[in-house]
């Protein structure tokens, strides 16, 4: 399971470092496409497999699964990490997440987030933990 939030700058090529407590789970080779929020999702291949098939069986008939599958698998990029840990972020997922310079990236259970630092912090300063917690205990979640 991925926890926690590393910063990192973003070089001038396009490249990041994922933390090395990451890399291990990541292995290699992963998916990296767009996510929520302007964040990007890192999937290591085993979660993207699963969640690939979930979306193949959205029903293509229902306009907002067509609009779901299209945001993930049309950014989708297989990415490989280099032997100093970095990656190369393709520039269209650059932009979506509108990435200048420092990166955060965050565990997000079976996936990592990548965001702009800028954007992770104005999302954290916003949240309203009433808000979201609220309703939990319903679907079994007790905090």
């Amino acid at each position: 399971m991925f926890r926690g939030e590393y910063r990192h700058s973003i070089d001038a090529k396009g490249r990041i470092i994922i933390p090395v407590k990451f890399r291990e789970n990541l292995g290699t080779e992963f998916v990296i496409t767009r996510g929520f929020e302007n964040s990007l999702f890192v999937f290591p291949m085993s979660e993207w497999s699963v969640f690939s098939e979930k979306l193949k069986s959205l029903p293509l008939t229902n306009k907002n699964s067509r609009a779901l599958t299209r945001h993930f698998l049309s950014g989708a990029c297989d990415c490989e990490m280099d032997k100093q840990g970095r990656i190369l972020l393709p520039q269209h997922l650059v932009e979506f997440a509108q990435i200048n310079k420092e990166v955060t990236v965050a565990g997000y259970g079976n996936k990592l987030e990548i965001w702009a630092t800028e954007n992770w912090t104005d999302y954290l300063d916003e949240m309203d933990t009433d808000k979201v917690t609220a309703g939990l205990d319903e679907v079994g979640i007790m905090i």
